[in-house]
């Protein structure tokens, strides 16, 4: 069963104070291209959390956290993963593990929880998010470039895309949709003031977030070839 940790009260200047997890490393699957470089999350402070919940020093059971979830506050808009990523089927390591994830989602009920998800949008993935995106628990597709924010918008998910802090973030994806910049990474503003990324309207623009941290330099060799620039 997955390992993960409920903060209860992130210190992260960008989320703001809400509640935020973590889940082990082996979580995330090989379809994100930062795992083996480039990953924000393998850094610093967290990254040494990260690896305390990934050898089970941290963190509990999956049952035991989803509990802990279900106790939030009624209303609490709250961050899943700010490492890790969903829980992997294990007899099928490219989808997401059906059981667990329908945990996750009944215990979020009257909550505002969010995440991203690197796994590939295959039938499988992209019926279990939708599902639980409708039921209020809202999974973005993580993507690297605005072709595929574009198809993972036209299965009907949120899509977020990380883009080559060199250039301009984008108006909008080739097929049109608007993308904006995410408001955290601008002054004054954190996930606890703004929520965007909590939403699930169909309107709901593509979020931008340009690379950055200390492989900032990596991950925009990875994404500036994929970028298309409206």
């Amino acid at each position: 069963m997955t390992q993960s940790a409920l903060t209860l009260a992130s210190s992260n200047r960008k989320t703001g104070g809400i509640p935020v997890t973590t889940s082990e490393k082996s979580t995330c699957p090989d379809s994100c291209p930062f795992k083996a470089k480039g990953c924000y999350a393998a850094q610093g402070h967290q990254n040494m959390h990260w690896v305390k919940v990934s050898k089970h020093e941290r963190g509990t059971q999956w049952a035991e956290f989803c509990e802990k979830v279900a106790q939030l506050p009624k209303h609490q808009l709250w961050r899943h993963n700010v490492s890790g990523d969903l829980p992997k089927d294990e007899s099928n390591k490219d989808n997401v593990n059906r059981e667990q994830l329908e945990q996750l989602v009944k215990a979020n009920r009257g909550r505002n929880g969010y995440t991203y998800s690197h796994y590939s949008l295959n039938a499988h993935n992209v019926a279990l998010m939708l599902e639980a995106t409708k039921k209020g628990f809202t999974i973005n597709a993580s993507t690297e470039s605005l072709e595929a924010a574009d198809n993972a918008k036209a299965e009907g998910l949120p899509a977020v895309v990380v883009v080559d802090s060199e250039q301009p973030t984008p108006k909008r994806t080739p097929a049109g949709h608007k993308v904006v910049q995410c408001p955290a990474t601008l002054d004054n503003v954190t996930c606890a003031t703004c929520g965007l990324c909590q939403k699930n309207s169909a309107k709901r623009p593509v979020v931008a977030f340009p690379a950055h941290g200390s492989q900032k330099k990596a991950v925009n060799e990875i994404v500036a070839p994929l970028s298309l620039r409206a």
